[in-house]
């Protein structure tokens, strides 16, 4: 069963579908390509099978994996990472460049091509240059589309109610410990209760002090 955080922030989502044992390890073993699930067990030695096939199966859930098949007779298949799960391949060499400078020094992500380690950083597309860390920040982004019209709808909605009640004047008629009821103005402030012990009974609110003594006050 996926851990529920119970948080509205992208890293607690994100590690509700990707932060069970096993998945980005799954993950980092799909990076260079397919493959079988005899060739994740080897690669991850110490994966019950069961534990293995219920990550397979939750990752295709969530469009991290797609399987396909290589062979009909037997049916033999394949995993390969979607669009989707390839850009957690960003999330992967993060921890990858963390753990060998604090956890696991006896390796180094580096450029294949010359050696030498590399580094992960921000980047703005908009602005064409590099990020530091101290000037990124986490923001809710401006509602689009559905989320938007369900909003304006909602605020539209509120002020045609509002418009309604003055047109029609609405108002309170209530007494403490007496259930609340609206009448438009012009209507005789008079109340009629249902069928209590077989009798009929009925309530006037008057205005006199006399009438409102009957009630007890809190």
């Amino acid at each position: 069963m996926p851990k529920r955080y119970g948080q509205a922030c992208p890293v607690a989502k994100s590690l509700e579908v990707v932060g069970d044992r096993w998945t980005l390890l799954l993950v980092r073993d799909l990076l260079p390509g397919p493959r079988r699930f005899q060739d994740l067990q080897q690669s991850l030695a110490g994966i019950p099978p069961n534990i293995l096939s219920g990550r397979l199966k939750l990752m295709e859930e969530h469009a991290l994996v797609a399987r396909r098949f290589y062979s009909e007779h037997p049916p033999r298949a394949e995993y390969v990472l979607t669009d989707k799960g390839r850009e957690l391949g960003v999330v992967v060499g993060a921890l990858a460049a963390w753990g060998s400078r604090h956890v696991h020094r006896q390796t180094a992500l580096v450029h294949a091509e010359c050696g030498h380690p590399v580094e992960i950083k921000y980047f703005c597309p908009r602005c064409a240059d590099r990020v530091r860390g101290v000037a990124v920040e986490l923001r809710r982004r401006a509602a689009t589309g559905k989320a938007a019209t369900r909003a304006r709808s909602g605020r539209d909605a509120s002020l045609d109610e509002r418009r309604q009640y003055r047109r029609t004047g609405l108002r309170v008629l209530a007494v403490k410990r007496l259930s609340i009821s609206w009448a438009p103005r012009g209507v005789s402030s008079r109340i009629a209760s249902g069928a209590m012990g077989g009798r009929r009974a009925r309530t006037r609110l008057g205005e006199r002090a006399g009438d409102h003594g009957r009630y007890s006050r809190r």
